[in-house]
């Protein structure tokens, strides 16, 4: 009788232990992730204005893109706009350099509170009208109840800066700050 009792354990422990591992293999996958005709959307929006590496110039980023997902991390549709201002201060009490440029978004990722935009730059100041074109990213780190505070990270134009065309959906890490303002980040499905 014993060993009925003992097969019965195992065969209990055996099928704990599947549920256990198919459990945390679906945690793994990402909110955007959805099976066969399950749609998710992402929506981030918001200005904020960024930590910058040179401390009197003032960069804002501001968002309104949207994702629609159907069954994989990368969105089958991405709509929107971001436009990125700098204001750069300049030596000797001159007046500053202003630059801006407003991307068509082309992609929307996004899980927990992080969201990287891409978007093709299609107008802008002078110091990136060359670039028109090209295409820039943009990450989001949406403190919220997660703590800390929000960050960004900027791709720029990598273009201009010698590091020919960034890929769609990719943007460096959200490590800059954000000093003023905020975002909003919403995935639902």
């Amino acid at each position: 009788m014993l060993k009925g009792r003992t097969r019965v354990l195992v065969g209990v422990a055996t099928v704990a232990a599947a549920s256990a591992v198919a459990a945390t293999a679906a945690a793994a996958v990402p909110e955007t992730a959805k099976g066969p005709g399950q749609e998710t959307t992402a929506h981030i929006s918001g200005a904020g204005r960024m930590a910058f590496g040179a401390k009197d110039d003032d960069v804002e980023v501001k968002v309104d893109a949207h994702a629609v997902y159907g069954g994989g991390a990368f969105p089958t549709r991405a709509w929107g706009t971001v436009r990125i201002t700098h204001l750069m201060a300049q030596p000797g009490g001159q007046p500053p350099k202003f630059n801006w440029g407003d991307l068509a978004v082309d992609c929307v990722t996004a899980g927990g509170p992080n969201a990287t935009v891409t978007g093709i730059l299609k107008d802008a100041g002078p110091y990136w009208k060359k670039e028109i074109g090209t295409r820039m990213g943009v990450s989001f780190y949406v403190a919220g109840r997660h703590g800390g505070p929000s960050r960004i990270g900027l791709s720029g134009a990598t273009r201009f800066m010698g590091f020919g065309s960034l890929t769609k959906c990719m943007a460096p890490a959200a490590a800059s700050p954000v000093i003023r303002g905020g975002f909003h980040l919403k995935v639902s499905g």
